[in-house]
């Protein structure tokens, strides 16, 4: 089988797949991006040029569509280019979000395209509106929401199937669509991302963390109010005078994935810092940044609490892999969140726009820490009996892929 994946992203959500389909000699694997990366073995990488976008003039509620069209626009020339070398893909694979499928079949009519349809944006019940502070209602969200489905709707049109990572996110497209899109995880590598014992953290200063200590963690990409930042930040003040040995260990970048900057510049870190002052102690929280793979495994391994903090957003990859580590969480209590925790069973759920309430339900877990390993330990198994890349989400995709090529020949 010939497959074209297409994120401007490399590899996103599509490691594991072209990581296994390159590693077969019957597959040509062809990876189109805007930005290259490390090569994977079998997988041939073609990058897009990107022209500069032009947006004066362009109505703001229209600047997500034009920029779409151009990506669109830029997609289909390096597809083009491809169709010249020779290539014929029986499956092209892509998330409809940017733009990058809507033009695809104008260079290959005959290949079938699977769209990942990743959130179908709303005005009311989803991330707007739902934290006051941060991400408030405003009087044109219907219209400007509505407008930005409009790639959804285009690319509705331009693939033949489509597929997302969770139930959840399934639900919010129309109901006339999602029978059409499959809920198909790319899947976590349970043999990689795993309970150790002996795990140790290192910390800049040369520290090391183990699982003897007692280690709060928090994960995102960036540290911002769509990932619960800043209710964390708030709750630590109580927590650490209530658990003064206690370790926080903060991994993100301080700039933005989601929502708004704050609105006087700089990051949320140093206004939340501001905010606090000397209400909270910083000499046992930590600030990483970005870090690599193996320390971010290491450092689930020895956390003692893992905080995961969302709006009602994409489900994160850091959440499955703190459950399959075996790490005690404290998520919020949003529908992404409970499709996979179910609170006192393999995790806690508790409202994370509630500070004080983040930080009661902290206190109470760390105190009851050492009778709480029935929960790890289904945390663990309800990882790998859903997730778990080998024997769940790998062998869905290559059914899809197997069905989609088939229809085309």
């Amino acid at each position: 089988m010939v497959v074209l994946l297409i994120h401007h992203n490399y590899p996103a959500q599509y490691l594991h797949l072209a990581r296994h389909l390159g590693q077969q000699a019957e597959h040509r694997v062809v990876f189109l991006t805007q930005q290259g990366g490390l090569p994977i073995a079998g997988v041939e990488q073609r990058i897009y040029q990107m022209p500069v976008a032009l947006l004066h003039g362009c109505h703001p509620y229209n600047q997500s569509h034009e920029a779409a069209v151009r990506t669109a626009l830029a997609v289909l020339t390096a597809c083009r280019q491809l169709r010249q070398e020779g290539l014929r893909p029986d499956v092209i694979i892509g998330h409809t979000g940017w733009g990058e499928l809507l033009l695809v079949k104008e260079a290959f009519p005959d290949s079938r395209v699977l769209g990942y349809f990743e959130f179908f944006y709303r005005a009311t019940g989803l991330d707007v509106g739902y934290d006051p502070e941060f991400a408030p209602s405003r009087p044109d969200d219907g219209e400007r929401l509505w407008l930005r489905n409009s790639i959804n709707y285009l690319s509705r049109v331009a693939c033949d199937a489509g597929h997302t990572a969770t139930e959840w996110q399934r639900s919010l497209f129309p109901a006339a669509w999602q029978t059409d899109i499959s809920v198909l995880h790319e899947g976590i590598d349970t043999h990689e991302v795993r309970p150790d014992a002996m795990a140790r953290f290192t910390l800049a200063d040369g520290r090391q963390l183990t699982r003897a200590d007692e280690v709060i963690t928090y994960v995102a990409r960036n540290l911002e109010p769509y990932r619960g930042f800043h209710s964390l930040m708030r709750a630590l003040p109580a927590v650490l005078r209530a658990r003064p040995q206690a370790h926080v260990v903060v991994v993100g970048a301080e700039g933005i994935s989601y929502g708004d900057l704050p609105p006087y510049g700089g990051s949320w870190r140093a206004l939340l810092q501001a905010e606090l002052g000397a209400q909270l102690d910083l000499s046992n929280v930590h600030f990483t940044g970005q870090i690599g793979r193996m320390a971010y495994l290491q450092l689930l391994q020895v956390s003692r609490l893992h905080l995961y903090l969302t709006y009602p957003f994409v489900l994160s990859w850091s959440a499955l892999e703190a459950l399959a580590s075996g790490c005690l969480v404290l998520g919020s209590d949003v529908a992404p969140v409970r499709e996979v925790i179910t609170d006192g069973e393999n995790g806690f759920l508790v409202d994370m726009r509630a500070p004080d309430a983040v930080a009661e339900r902290m206190i109470a877990l760390l105190a009851d820490s050492a009778a709480l390993d029935e929960v790890r330990a289904r945390a663990r198994h309800s990882a790998v009996s859903r997730y778990d890349l080998a024997t769940c989400c790998l062998p869905r995709w290559l059914e899809t892929l197997a069905a989609l090529g088939a229809c085309r020949a």
